[in-house]
């Protein structure tokens, strides 16, 4: 060997090593994203199931399950800029409810009202199960103090019970509930 080749510095061994481990989380990167990116498209674990609840209806947007319009010269809805940006529908009950109040001789009578921002099978499935939804609302109303009824708290209380066991009854019935308030369109307590 000349004295040339050993004053030259050897070439550094493992310097591969470096490269090799950038490499590897390179690749470790890649296949996390790709796995994410089939996840998130339902590729990879997700059901196939497509979710058929009823859906928030904007102002001005056709309801896919509205009911047929019954007047032949209705006038189209004209919605205001303010509020929520989603339409309401109302669904009134026919008939008043009216029930003794718990541990008390006083009777309370209710006409009924409620709303939904939903499409148009949150009313039909009102209709459809107006009895059950009723027996249910009438069960509320018994387990009602007296006192509670005669304050706006209380009241604002009943209507969220009443909500509540409206969309309890649909939910075990179609799935879904749906309604957002009750109304009182009328409250007698005798």
């Amino acid at each position: 060997m000349s004295k040339s080749e050993k004053d030259q510095p050897k070439p550094k061994k493992g310097g591969g090593m470096v490269v090799k481990i950038i490499g590897a989380i390179a690749l470790m990167g890649a296949g996390g994203g790709g796995a994410f990116a089939a996840m998130q498209s339902g590729m990879i674990g997700a059901s196939h199931e497509e979710v058929n609840d009823p859906k928030l209806v904007r102002k001005g947007e056709d309801d896919p399950y509205a009911a047929a319009e019954k007047e032949k010269d209705a006038v189209p809805i004209v919605y205001g800029d303010g509020g929520s940006e989603f339409r309401t529908a109302y669904y009134t009950f026919g008939e008043e409810f009216t029930s003794n109040l718990k541990n008390s001789d006083a009777l309370v009578q209710v006409s009924l009202a409620a709303s939904t921002q939903r499409d148009g099978r949150v009313l039909m499935w009102m209709k459809t199960h107006e009895l059950a939804i009723r027996s249910a609302m009438l069960a509320v109303l018994a387990d009602t103090e007296e006192e509670q009824v005669y304050s706006i708290e209380g009241k604002r209380a009943l209507q969220e019970r009443l909500a509540a066991a409206i969309n309890e009854e649909l939910t075990r019935r179609e799935g879904f509930g749906g309604i957002d308030e009750v109304y009182f369109r009328s409250f007698i307590v005798q």
